[in-house]
């Protein structure tokens, strides 16, 4: 699970990025990549579940959000990541 820190004032630069960054974060999801990805109600700070092998995979699948020059991202191993969409999935076949 990574958390960022966000920058307290965000720039137009910034701004313009986030429909990039949307876009990449909707391609690691659908590549399983990106688990979930939250955003605090103040703006302040993100939380991502990613999928890796280690943090340097992890490290470089930050690298491919195009806001990441603008977070500063802390890395926590998770044993394990539950959510009610995934337990209640079935199969119509």
């Amino acid at each position: 699970m990574i958390e960022f820190d966000l920058p307290q004032v965000f720039t137009e630069e910034f701004m313009a990025l986030i429909p990039k960054q949307r876009y990449v974060l909707n391609e690691l999801m659908s590549r399983g990549e990106v688990q979930s990805y939250s955003l605090a109600l103040d703006r302040s700070k993100l939380w991502m579940v990613a999928v890796g092998e280690n943090e340097f995979e992890v490290m470089e699948l930050i690298d491919q959000l195009p806001l990441s020059i603008y977070m500063t991202p802390d890395i926590s191993e998770l044993m394990f990541h539950n959510t009610a969409s995934l337990s209640l999935e079935f199969s119509l076949n």
